[in-house]
């Protein structure tokens, strides 16, 4: 049976995730701050408790699910800051701190804490849930927090790609698009339905060739 694990999972994108990889079969680690969200879910669930920046409760999960072999790990927690955007003038220090926790230091300590539960799976993907406003390429300003905390997430997943290329871990970042979520508010493009059953297959048909790749939902390629 393939195991896959999920921040995020009470809500959103998270939310059917776990639906979808029960769904098919999966065991599915769904972590999250408030797990009784996921009761009367059908499947092979298994909810945790966990803040993604208490790294002390991070560290203790990997503990209790040392031995296991988790396929995917899906960093998909995350927050979006700002509403809008804040002019020069307006930055504040304390939220700029918050989001990159939540954002990209977050996601690098789950890689870190599970990176031997991958590497022993049969799939050995590591995939973190980015943003294409993370593209420095593709950037049409505004969103300083949110954007550069996706930034520094996809180069953490590049660097991550090169180091752990030997061990045949796949690392890829995927943007899920714009979807109609509480972050992305009901004027998105997408439905939650248009953007996670597509991501799931872009996680099954991922190589090792794909290893170090920026891909939308559908696996196009992003611009860095």
């Amino acid at each position: 049976m393939a195991t896959v694990l999920i921040t995020g999972a009470a809500r959103g994108l998270g939310l059917d995730f776990t639906r979808q990889y029960a769904a098919k079969g999966w065991k599915v680690h769904a972590c999250a701050r408030n797990p009784d969200a996921l009761k009367g879910i059908a499947g092979d669930i298994h909810p945790h408790r966990l803040e993604v920046t208490d790294y002390e409760a991070v560290a203790a999960l990997a503990k209790e699910l040392s031995g296991e072999a988790i396929d995917v790990l899906i960093c998909n927690a995350g927050i979006g800051g700002e509403r809008g955007n804040t002019p020069l003038g307006a930055v504040d220090p304390a939220a700029w701190r918050q989001v990159f926790e939540v954002n990209a230091l977050a996601p690098l300590m789950m890689a870190q804490a599970f990176v031997e539960h991958v590497a022993r799976s049969a799939e050995r993907k590591l995939i973190a849930i980015s943003s294409i406003l993370g593209s420095i390429a593709n950037n049409a300003g505004g969103r300083y927090i949110y954007r550069a905390s996706k930034t520094a997430l996809n180069m953490e997943w590049s660097c991550l790609a090169k180091d752990l290329a030997p061990r045949g871990i796949v690392c890829v970042a995927l943007h899920p698009g714009w979807v109609q979520t509480d972050m992305g508010g009901a004027t998105a493009t997408l439905t939650i339905d248009q953007s996670v059953p597509p991501m799931v297959d872009t996680i099954a048909a991922l190589k090792p060739s794909d290893n170090g790749r920026y891909l939308q939902y559908d696996g196009t390629e992003l611009p860095w």
